[in-house]
């Protein structure tokens, strides 16, 4: 396995264990998700398919893989973003909404309720952890993946020229 495998297997891996994280809190620390909340867990999910995609060994599984994860974890940090504005003017709040109902009505949150329905409110506050709200924790991993798989991407590129 090289570098690049190892990357995209870290960051599937440490996608999956934030959603863990994200249930854990939900279930034994009643921070009911809001549908911000869960539009994150999906982008996480996404992003740890497309890496595992891209731990393939062929070019163009790398490729797709990443393709899919930036998506994700672009699409992610913009969700995470809003969310930190909505609980920064909690006026806002997206409550209970249409993207609510869509959230709980989609497939996956009737086959697995407890990690894919929407029961809070986005405006809702809950104590930090170490410090951060768990958008802003969210939107620093989305980052910080969004950066990982840009290297993978290019160093793999420049890898592909010199080989």
């Amino acid at each position: 396995m090289n570098k690049t495998q190892i990357a995209l297997l870290i960051t599937a891996i440490v996608s999956l264990t934030l959603v863990g994280i994200a249930l854990y809190f939900q279930l034994e620390e009643d921070m009911l998700p809001c549908p911000l909340c869960i539009i994150q867990r999906y982008a996480f999910i996404l992003l740890a398919i497309g890496s595992l995609i891209g731990v393939i060994p062929k070019d163009s599984c790398r490729k797709i893989g990443c393709a899919i994860g930036l998506y994700a974890s672009i699409s992610g940090a913009s969700v995470a973003l809003h969310h930190l504005y909505v609980t920064a003017h909690p006026e806002v709040s997206c409550g209970i909404d249409p993207v609510q109902r869509v959230i709980n009505e989609l497939p996956f949150a009737n086959w697995f309720p407890a990690l894919f329905s929407a029961w809070g409110v986005c405006g809702t506050y809950y104590d930090p952890i170490l410090g951060l709200s768990m958008p802003q924790w969210s939107f620093i991993w989305f980052a910080l993946f969004t950066v990982v798989l840009l290297s993978v991407l290019f160093k793999a590129k420049s890898v592909d020229k010199k080989g």
